[in-house]
């Protein structure tokens, strides 16, 4: 296996889609004890005890294609590390390498079986 120099994955987060957001927010934050930890663009709940234990609850449609997971590299650079090793191997890149308004670099990459992924990490906000 080739050495790779890319940065130790921070955190891995389940993403469901949803037709009914509310309904699924009370159900991770009612049922199952997660805390709300973002309301924009999507709702995102983490769990109080392991706040890295996080799941997204994204609205059917919201990104095409969905992602089944996200990666979190915990630096952009490792991000755009992540995205020229992908490039380099031939992987099938699905959506660009891009900084959202949100706060995030990332792409979406498909795995060799199939999977995308959303491999990403928070950037710091630009001063207003």
């Amino acid at each position: 296996m080739p050495d790779r120099t890319a940065a130790a994955p921070a955190r891995v987060v389940a993403y469901t889609h949803v037709e009914d957001v509310a309904a699924s927010r009370a159900f991770y934050t009612d049922v199952l004890g997660f805390a709300v930890a973002m309301e924009d663009p999507v709702v995102g709940v983490s769990s109080p005890a392991n706040p890295t234990a996080q799941v997204l609850v994204l609205p059917v449609g919201f990104e095409d294609p969905a992602p089944r997971f996200g990666v979190d590299l915990g630096e952009p650079e490792a991000v755009d590390a992540a995205h020229a090793a992908a490039l380099r191997d031939g992987l099938r890149v699905v959506y660009p390498l891009t900084t959202e308004p949100w706060g995030v670099r990332r792409f979406f990459v498909e795995d060799p079986g199939g999977t995308i992924i959303n491999v990403l990490a928070h950037v710091e906000a630009e001063p207003q």
